[in-house]
């Protein structure tokens, strides 16, 4: 079928409606696995070590396990969801964890609230490395990145207005009930996932045999013009592979210590109400969506990748420095800093995933995006147990704060001058733009 049959055929309708469909869809489950992993900072700044009578350093290990468990299951999960179902596998994660996030407003055992927070993790580990495959079925390479864009959007989106409601949520109700509505809407949301999203064109019914025949052929071409590499293993120990690791381990130790505790370090050091504590929070991720959205867009525009990516990571350094030097003379000042950290910190996710598949054949791109993002789940735990623990012993964020700035640093040197990603070559795309690729051994 050519362009001409194609267009006449309807399916240029039906190829449409996978963003009306299936990107909403992937959106908000991205979402509410991020709310009802972040809002445990809101927890611990409410007073949940009063309430379970623990103590500041058993907070910051609880907020902490669910990394723990979100590192241990990305690469089985991806193998899983590449060997069986993936759409499936998310649907029964969503049930899990939405039940796993509820009971951590009902525990009230400080070593079953531990087990409860790392199989939390476990649950969610399934998702994000479950997800990137799933577009991979979908969407053609000319369209991935604005789709792994959505994806990602759902972070920093969701940090934002959960910042916002759950300091109100917590004022009327307790912390131990929010924890519970906002665990719900995940069960909920997992029959209408189960209901809209299927793992290929072909199985579902909203899309147009046209449409479906139409991308299903042009998925296959583009695998058959791809090199292939000899088992997950090889690829694993690339040099590029194991530096993109290095930059999203560092990066993650500085991005979720901000993240968990920055509802408890604004609180501290503004000595303001839980509700004003929420909206203060939303703050830096409100700046942190606009960024994503303009670095993204200035990354494909450019068709450079590495470029955009390491200034942020020493930037965002530079600026927890900054409220790090203030924060013992201006709340205020200290505060503007952690807003141009917090949006420097995600500006870059989105030329970062798009350099993995742009190094490695797309036979090997989810088990690689799995490795990289268990690294991050291996930093998130450190940074948000270490900088937990650093806020619990010294009675300040100061501490804290200089572990995320060197983290932050590492992940831009790393990223600057790592092995496989220096250069200055750059991604180009062919005559009719639909297969990128790489002038030059670097991104």
């Amino acid at each position: 079928m050519d362009k001409t049959e194609y267009r006449a055929g309807g399916a240029s309708k039906g190829l449409r409606e996978r963003w009306l469909y299936l990107m909403p869809a992937v959106f908000v489950t991205y979402s509410l696995a991020y709310l009802d992993r972040a809002n445990y900072g809101f927890g611990a700044a409410a007073g949940l070590a009063a309430t379970l009578h623990i103590t500041s350093s058993q907070s910051a290990l609880l907020g902490s396990l669910f990394f723990l468990g979100y590192f241990l299951f990305q690469l089985p999960a991806v193998a899983y969801a590449r060997r069986r179902n993936a759409s499936r596998l998310i649907f029964y994660a969503l049930m899990l964890w939405g039940t796993l996030a509820a009971l951590t407003g009902v525990i009230h055992n400080f070593w079953l609230l531990a087990v409860d927070r790392l199989l939390l993790g476990v649950a969610e580990s399934l998702i994000f490395p479950a997800m990137l495959l799933l577009l991979t079925r979908w969407f053609t390479r000319a369209e991935r990145s604005r789709a792994n864009t959505i994806l990602i959007l759902g972070n920093p989106t969701t940090v934002l207005w959960m910042s916002a409601i759950t300091g109100y949520l917590i004022h009327a109700f307790g912390w131990q009930m929010t924890f519970v509505l906002e665990g719900v809407p995940s069960i909920v949301w997992a029959f209408i996932w189960f209901a809209v999203v299927r793992d290929s064109p072909e199985k579902a019914k909203w899309m147009s045999p046209e449409a479906s025949a139409y991308l299903t052929g042009q998925l296959a071409a583009e695998q058959a013009g791809l090199p292939t590499i000899e088992g997950v293993g090889k690829a694993l120990v690339r040099p590029e592979v194991v530096s993109l690791t290095l930059v999203h381990f560092f990066w993650s130790v500085g991005l979720y210590g901000f993240i968990l505790w920055l509802p408890t370090i604004i609180r501290a050091g503004s000595a303001v109400g839980i509700e004003a504590t929420g909206l203060l929070s939303a703050i830096p991720y409100l700046l942190a969506v606009v960024m994503m959205l303009v670095v993204g867009y200035l990354s494909d525009k450019t068709l450079r990748r590495r470029v955009w990516v390491w200034p942020f990571l020493i930037f965002s350094a530079v600026a927890l420095l900054g409220s790090y030097t203030f924060a013992a003379h201006s709340f205020w000042v200290a505060y503007g800093f952690l807003i141009l950290a917090g949006g420097s910190m995600y500006a870059s996710y989105g030329p970062f995933f798009a350099i993995i598949p742009e190094v490695v054949p797309r036979n090997v791109t989810a088990e690689v995006m799995a490795l990289v993002s268990s690294a991050s789940a291996l930093g998130a735990f450190l940074g948000a147990w270490v900088v937990g623990e650093l806020q619990a012993r010294t009675g300040n964020s100061r501490a804290g704060f200089l572990l995320m700035s060197m983290s932050l640093i590492a992940a831009g040197l790393v990223m600057l001058f790592g092995p496989g990603l220096s250069g200055s070559a750059k991604v180009v795309d062919d005559s009719d733009g639909a297969k990128p690729e790489i002038q030059g051994n670097e991104i």
